[in-house]
C-alpha cells in the first residue's frame, strides 16, 4: 500500500514554507483565494516554492476564480498542481487539468456524483472537505466509510490528535490539514506541524 501523502496548508512566508519541508510535509498549499485569511502573494510563494525545490510538491488553492487568473496565479508562484473550490463546471476542471494536476475539492454532499464523473481521470484527484474550509470542524468519518472513493484526499479538521483515528476508517491518499497546525491565521506552530507529519507517517 503507497503512503499517505501530508499536505500543509495555508502557507504564507518563507520560514513557515522551509518548516514545514523539513518536519517532512510532502506538499505545501498557497492560498490565493482574495476572501481567505491566509492569502498570499504570488511573489512570496514563488520565493517559498524555489525555496523548498522540486522534491515538496506546491500547491495552488483557488475558490471560484476565474481560468486566467488561476493560471497566472500559479505560473506567478512557481505551483506545481492547483486546488479548486466552488461550484465550478467540469469544462473548468478539464481546462485547468490541461495545465496542472488538479485537486478537485469537493463536500460530503457532492462525493459519489463528483468521485463517478472523475473516476480514471488521470490529472483529477478528489479532495473531500467541509462545506467551509478552513473551520477546523472534522468531519463524520465513519459515516463517510462506504462512500469514500479510492485515492482520493481528506480535508476538515485534521491534526495530530485526529488524523489516526480518521485514516484508519478512510484510508485517504493525502491529507490536508492548517488550522490546528497554526499559532494563529496564516502562521504555522512548529511543534504543531512536526506533531502531524509524525503522526500521519507512524500510522
Amino acid at each position: 500500500m503507497s503512503r499517505t501523502r501530508v499536505k500543509i496548508c495555508g502557507t504564507t512566508n518563507l520560514p513557515d514554507a522551509l518548516l514545514s519541508a523539513e518536519a517532512g510535509a510532502d506538499a505545501l498549499g498557497f492560498i490565493f483565494a482574495p476572501i481567505s485569511k491566509r492569502l498570499v502573494r504570488a511573489e512570496v510563494a514563488r520565493e517559498a516554492s524555489l525555496a523548498v525545490g522540486p522534491a515538496v510538491a506546491r500547491i495552488g488553492v483557488f475558490l471560484n476564480q476565474g481560468l486566467d487568473e488561476v493560471l497566472r496565479l500559479a505560473e506567478g508562484g512557481r505551483m506545481s498542481a492547483v486546488q479548486l473550490h466552488g461550484p465550478l463546471a467540469p469544462e473548468f476542471v478539464l481546462a485547468a487539468a490541461q495545465f496542472y494536476p488538479v485537486l478537485r475539492v469537493v463536500r460530503p454532499a457532492d462525493l459519489q456524483t463528483e468521485a463517478q464523473r472523475w473516476a480514471g481521470h488521470p490529472a483529477v484527484t478528489l479532495m473531500l472537505d467541509a462545506p467551509e474550509p478552513g473551520g477546523g470542524v472534522p468531519l463524520d468519518w465513519a459515516a463517510l466509510q462506504a462512500d469514500f472513493p479510492a485515492g482520493a484526499w481528506l480535508a476538515a479538521g485534521l491534526g495530530p490528535e485526529n488524523v489516526a483515528e480518521a485514516m484508519r476508517l478512510l484510508r485517504p491518499a493525502g491529507v490536508d490539514a492548517v488550522s490546528k497546525l497554526e499559532a494563529s491565521a496564516g502562521q504555522k506552530n512548529p511543534q504543531a506541524v512536526k506533531a502531524f507529519v509524525d503522526a500521519v507517517k507512524g500510522s
